[in-house]
């Protein structure tokens, strides 16, 4: 008899990045504040956690954060305003960031990599497996990735990630993936066996040109290889790096 892996509920999203790529328009804005048409981008990555079954979130904050946890909270003030003025359309979407999912928030502390940022998930996710969700990838909402994502590892147990094809040129900026195909590969259509993984490599020492893209399906025992992963690229804990 099969053992049925337990159902994942909980998402982490590592939001303490500096966001320096944005300067300056992030000197005093969160990155994940800056507006992708009328929704800040964060929203949209909790929404698509939502969308895929995850009602508990958890965000990785850092200083200057604090409009994140705003953004998500009740204004009772402005609902208050709206709804006075009768504004039915305006009041429902204040109300929608505050209504998506159970939210949560930890301070990463020292800006010390993505494992690290993983690695504060670890009390409140326990021994369960868990979604990370990147805000720097944006997925189209009709793109069923997450689900998919999270099927494929309660039927197989063990870490899924998200990979896309990219111009091998390119392959230097993402972390990278060796993959074999297996049976599972060749049945599903979508799922490779990860052999190896290697952090923005040189385009010549690249084993593929599978990209790894901002979406992950982990094991809780990663928390236990988080915590002996000793600093890697750029002096921080790269989630990479504890993977492989």
């Amino acid at each position: 008899m099969t053992q049925a892996h337990p159902r994942i509920s909980k998402a982490v999203i590592p939001a303490a990045g500096l966001g320096t790529r944005f300067l300056p328009a992030t000197k005093a804005t969160p990155k994940e504040m800056l507006p992708v048409v009328d929704k800040p981008a964060i929203q949209y990555v909790v929404e698509e956690a939502v969308s895929a079954g995850l009602d508990d979130v958890l965000m990785i904050t850092g200083r200057n954060k604090r409009p994140l946890e705003d953004h998500f909270d009740r204004n009772y003030e402005l609902e208050s305003a709206l709804q006075k003025k009768g504004d039915a359309s305006r009041l429902a979407k204040v109300q929608e960031s505050s209504d998506l999912a159970t939210m949560h928030y930890v301070r990463q502390g020292d800006p010390r990599g993505l494992g690290h940022a993983v690695l504060c998930a670890a009390p409140h996710v326990g021994h369960e497996p868990f979604a990370v969700l990147l805000g720097d990838d944006l997925i189209d909402p009709r793109d069923p990735l997450l689900q998919r994502m999270i099927e494929v590892q309660e039927q197989h147990g063990g870490s899924v990630i998200a990979l896309m094809e990219v111009a091998p040129e390119q392959i230097h900026l993402y972390g990278c993936a060796a993959v074999e195909a297996t049976a599972e590969a060749t049945a599903e259509g979508d799922v490779v066996r990860i052999s190896g993984l290697v952090e923005k490599p040189d385009p010549a020492d690249a084993p593929s040109n599978y990209a790894i893209i901002g979406r992950y399906v982990l094991d809780p025992h990663v928390f236990d290889i988080l915590r002996k992963t000793e600093p890697g690229r750029g002096g921080e804990i790269q989630l990479t790096d504890a993977l492989q």
